[in-house]
């Protein structure tokens, strides 16, 4: 590596010292070498440490002109924001031509989820023998009572469960471990799919300990579980567009709704920050207004009496 490559110093600090996973590491080079080759093609590029604040500005006009999301956006700037405070915490910039810009961001969405009506439709669709239909239950089952992600589910093995305990040991984003509970109906879904549906799945492949396979006996993807998961919801008569991680969001809503503080749901989730798990706080309505009518002085049974 040469002694100037700022870009593989920095990649070297993610993988060694933040140990971020290749995935997230992919995704800050992608971002810095997309920005480098913009101002290679408007300009030239000498190098990292010549690029000023207003070679920043111009970079985030193009997006804005490319009209690429606002997120999309916010994720490029904060790749560019913690490749150069590393630049200048190493001393190898004078400057950090990122820290005067300010990028507004979006007003956050709500998080889309289901109703619990809506999940036993879907649940209750899955009835039958067959090995997809046995293994398509166990799936959706371990989403609704885990709130695991697409990736924490498609890499799921076998050795990460136990069911004595009905924990799973999930190996989560940045390479941080968790541990997540399951219930009774996901146990039986589970074991029941590994030991009739799975070795009918897996065939003469070899086998990798992979939970969830395709039917041709290789592990599901992140791709074939959306995929999946689209086929069946909208089967159960669920219209519209779904996607996995709207299960995660019902999971997280479920948990409040009956009463989980927020600190228990967030470990559940694998959330670095409490204020990441906050926004399931705006989406529990019903629990919000059955509180105020308990509570509420002029909900009272008393004061409706005296009106």
């Amino acid at each position: 590596m040469p002694k100037n490559d700022k870009l593989a110093l920095f990649i070297s600090y993610l993988k060694n010292e933040r140990q971020y996973s290749k995935n997230t590491i992919l995704s800050y080079q992608t971002d810095l070498l997309e920005a480098k080759s913009f101002w290679r093609e408007n300009g030239g590029f000498v190098d990292w440490d010549k690029i000023q604040t207003r070679d920043i500005e111009v970079y985030l006009q193009s997006m804005a002109e490319r009209k690429l999301s606002r997120n999309s956006q916010m994720r490029k700037m904060s790749s560019l924001r913690s490749f150069y405070r590393f630049l200048a915490k190493r001393k190898l910039i004078k400057v950090d031509p990122t820290q005067t810009i300010v990028l507004r961001t979006e007003e956050r969405k709500l998080p889309q989820f289901f109703y619990a009506p809506e999940m036993k439709q879907v649940i209750s669709s899955l009835q039958g023998n067959t090995a997809l239909t046995e293994r398509n239950l166990a799936l959706f089952e371990l989403f609704y009572t885990t709130g695991m992600r697409v990736s924490e589910v498609s890499s799921l093995k076998i050795n990460q469960v136990d069911f004595d305990l009905q924990m799973i040991l999930v190996h989560g984003k940045g390479n941080k471990d968790r541990y997540v509970a399951f219930d009774d109906k996901t146990k039986s879904a589970l074991q029941n799919y590994l030991e009739n549906a799975r070795p009918k799945l897996l065939g003469s492949k070899a086998d990798q300990d992979f939970i969830f396979l395709n039917n041709q006996g290789q592990p599901l993807t992140d791709r074939g579980i959306e995929y999946i998961m689209q086929r069946t919801f909208n089967k159960a008569g669920i219209s519209g567009k779904v996607h996995p991680h709207e299960l995660r969001h019902t999971f997280a809503t479920a948990m409040l709704n009956n009463g989980a503080d927020l600190r228990t749901v967030q470990e559940l989730l694998g959330h670095e920050n409490l204020s990441t798990t906050q926004i399931y706080t705006h989406v529990t309505m019903a629990h919000l207004q059955d509180e105020y009518q308990k509570f509420f002085p002029r909900n009272s049974r008393k004061d409706k009496k005296t009106k």
